[in-house]
């Protein structure tokens, strides 16, 4: 980093438990690569936004201060966030990774009198401070991600534009949840990365691509309930991609916002059981129509078992403190084909495809009710296991 310009960005942390703040410089590189179409000093800017830092602002090299404590970050890397936080948390530690040809050096957390000596270090110009411990990224933050279902080791890479399509790839992966249903793990990941770059060069922001979902779950709604299923099925899918653009999109270019999540989750939770009604009601026109008993039937059944299979959902979590699919490995198994929107789309599909959308909307009903009976048996259990003492937590929190 010898290439380095004199400006750092300033950024006041004073949320420390122990009440001493953090000032962190972030030492620009020569020619910054966007990556997400954001610039390193975006980049950070926002990670340390969501980490809650009190207040953002620039400085000159030089303009250090005199007590509290440093940390140091290059502009060339590529910090995840979960690492940012272990770094505010973690006085002393200096980043590095040994490579064939020498340490690369990434970050370093210093007392506010080492800052220069610590700036000397990180751009290749001098020796460690002293006090300062060896850690290597991997080892620096937690695994484990709760919100994405996953434990992945946080990374901290090094971007040019030789490395830029892999640092983004990387960074796209590392936002995709670990444990979902088998269409969004297996077949959405590579063409939503495209429609994700797309979106971010295009500048569409992760609300819009929400409302163009919405749009399509009418559109899907209103397909069904006329019985025109191919149409249908194509608003329905084309809306589920979607569905996992707009998440990875907020995550990638650190846009996320509660009323985007609200809108988003807020969606996802009351349109499925909506479209399965509808299905059942088109079937009139379709010349398969259900008998009126077995209609009411199966319409009050989605309903039932929808409900019932996510309530012991969210009573896992508010007991328990994690959901239920990270529970143990069948249960993030089970996840892939549980009863949520894609797998039943899936059996819907088939069933249209061999011209028999009554025996679709039955076997997704019968599917929505097992999997809502598995979802309680497994509630039960957990609250079986827990009255004998042994503990109910997640499996990816267990040692590896």
């Amino acid at each position: 980093m010898s290439g380095s310009k004199a400006g750092f960005s300033l950024v006041t942390h004073a949320t420390e438990p122990n009440n001493s703040a953090v000032t962190v410089y972030v030492v620009r590189s020569e020619e910054p690569v966007k990556v997400w179409g954001l610039e390193p000093e975006q980049r950070i800017h926002r990670q340390f936004k969501g980490l809650s830092v009190a207040d953002v602002s620039w400085a000159a090299r030089g303009s250090y201060p005199r007590t509290r404590r440093v940390l140091l970050l290059r502009g060339d890397v590529m910090y995840d966030t979960p690492l940012l936080s272990a770094l505010l948390n973690q006085p002393g530690t200096r980043l590095e990774r040994p490579t064939d040809n020498g340490t690369v050096r990434l970050a370093v957390h210093v007392p506010a009198g080492q800052t220069e000596q610590a700036r000397a270090w990180l751009t290749g110009e001098g020796l460690p401070p002293d006090g300062t411990t060896p850690c290597a990224p991997e080892h620096a933050g937690d695994a484990y991600r709760g919100k994405l279902r996953k434990r992945e080791p946080p990374y901290c890479l090094q971007v040019d534009r030789a490395t830029q399509r892999a640092v983004e790839r990387r960074v796209y992966m590392a936002a995709y949840k670990g444990i979902t249903d088998a269409v969004t793990k297996h077949v959405w990941p590579v063409p939503a990365m495209w429609a994700t770059r797309g979106c971010v060069r295009l500048g569409v922001t992760p609300n819009a691509v929400t409302l163009l979902s919405a749009v399509l779950v009418l559109a899907a709604l209103w397909a069904f309930a006329t019985s025109a299923y191919g149409w249908g099925l194509l608003a329905a899918w084309l809306m589920t991609f979607l569905d996992t653009v707009d998440g990875k999109l907020a995550r990638v270019t650190l846009s996320s916002s509660k009323f985007g999540n609200l809108f988003d989750h807020g969606i996802d939770l009351v349109h499925p059981p909506l479209w399965y009604a509808a299905w059942a009601y088109g079937l009139a026109e379709s010349g398969h129509a259900l008998p009126q008993p077995w209609l009411d039937w199966t319409v009050a059944a989605i309903f039932v078992g929808y409900v019932l299979g996510r309530l012991p959902e969210g009573y896992f979590t508010r007991r328990f403190g994690f959901e239920l699919f990270v529970w143990t490995r069948f249960d993030s198994g089970f996840r892939q084909i549980t009863a949520r929107r894609n797998p039943c789309l899936v059996l819907l599909t088939l069933a249209w495809i061999a011209g028999r959308p009554d025996l679709g909307i039955l076997a997704t009903t019968a599917w929505i009710l097992a999997s809502a009976i598995i979802h309680l048996l497994r509630t039960v259990q957990a609250e079986r296991a827990n009255a004998r003492g042994q503990p109910v937590a997640s499996w990816l929190k267990a040692p590896v």
